[in-house]
């Protein structure tokens, strides 16, 4: 495997020398994409946030930044994105607001009708069972909560299929599958939204 592949192959789950380089990657490249996102969350006033697939922490700083009286939970599966997130995240985890766990998203460890706001970015690429991970995030939200999927791939741009066939374990997904699987896993009111410029997309879908 060529070093190329071998980095990008690191977005599934970063690990090693490699991995750190990917985490500092995602906080800053993908950080227009999620504030793109997160602009449709105006009318959200979240008390409790559930972050899967964290990352870096950097859009888990951000929504304690927007929401002043929230606390946010970060989930992520590697081991160096909990260690960076909770870097990230320092002062808010001192202060009570922010704890940083390692979880996997098809068995969260966390309490059920919690979250009033789940967030996804740029991360659904890499869950198994899409269903079945959807259905643990609907387990979680809490009854009124919304859950939301910020992609920079709408599952037809050509450079993201392109990676798809390099990045073991990727599946990008149209903005139609997405909703068809929250709409499976018991959500309703499901919206989507398109970049008007790029392939981004944003799903949200609400638990009644």
């Amino acid at each position: 495997m060529g070093l190329f592949r071998k980095y990008v192959n690191q977005t599934r789950k970063p690990e090693g020398f490699l991995g750190k380089l990917m985490i500092s990657g995602m906080n800053s490249g993908h950080a227009k994409n999620a504030d793109w996102g997160m602009s449709y969350l105006q009318k959200e006033n979240p008390a409790k946030i559930a972050d899967l697939g964290c990352g870096g922490g950097r859009n888990a700083a951000e929504l304690l930044r927007r929401y002043r009286n929230a606390k946010v939970t970060a989930v992520d599966n590697s081991s160096l994105c909990v260690e960076k997130a909770s870097a990230v995240n320092e002062k808010a985890i001192l202060a009570g607001r922010c704890e940083v766990i390692q979880g996997d998203v098809s068995h969260l460890e966390l309490n059920e009708n919690t979250y009033d706001l789940v967030t996804a970015f740029e991360t659904i690429y890499f869950w198994p069972d899409l269903q079945k991970c959807f259905e643990e995030v609907y387990r979680i939200t809490k009854q009124g909560g919304l859950f939301m999927v910020v992609n920079e791939s709408d599952g037809k741009d050509a450079a993201s299929l392109k990676f798809e066939t390099i990045i073991e374990g990727m599946k990008n997904h149209t903005a139609d599958e997405i909703a068809d699987t929250m709409k499976k896993a018991g959500f309703t009111d499901i919206m989507q939204f398109h970049h008007p410029s790029k392939p981004w997309i944003t799903v949200t879908g609400r638990k009644k």
